[in-house]
């Protein structure tokens, strides 16, 4: 079961639907013409399309698995007294005195340049459970970081 915002499950039912009602339709339109300039065994566009339509229909059957096990958060029973999904959390660096702040997502919701990091993160992993003034070490390939939970709040 994969736990998720609504606001990251909409965006996955809005790429699923593109998918499947417009790129899908393209490439097999693709195919079609391919397939009428003749010979298929020398055909590079064919192959091509052909290629480009299994790779589509894979992240299609991924997107409809994520979907079928997705479960959305209710946030309004969320607390905001320790770390958790969704939390938005505001710390810093103790080493380095450097502030940072992460919302914690789902993988499928990860990105780093939104601040939304995944629940399955050596840094998420580390926060999760804790509360505000808890100081956590993190071992992350450039290191180990101490840092210190200044405040958390629910997206």
């Amino acid at each position: 079961m994969e736990y998720m915002s609504q606001e990251g499950y909409d965006k996955l039912v809005a790429e699923l639907r593109q998918l499947e009602s417009v790129e899908l339709p393209q490439v097999r339109e693709a195919i079609a013409e391919a397939r009428d300039k003749g010979d298929l065994s020398e055909n590079f566009e064919y192959h091509a399309a052909k290629r480009e339509q299994s790779r589509l229909l894979g992240r299609i059957r991924f997107k409809q698995r994520v979907l079928a096990n997705a479960r959305v958060i209710d946030t309004s029973r969320l607390g905001s007294d320790h770390v958790q999904l969704l939390s938005r959390v505001e710390m810093t660096n103790t080493d380095t005195q450097q502030h940072m702040t992460y919302t914690i997502a789902s993988p499928h919701e990860a990105n780093l340049r939104e601040g939304k990091i995944s629940i399955k993160s050596p840094i998420a992993i580390a926060l999760l459970n804790k509360q505000v003034g808890d100081t956590v070490e993190v071992n992350v390939p450039a290191g180990k970081l101490h840092l210190r939970i200044d405040k958390i709040e629910m997206t």
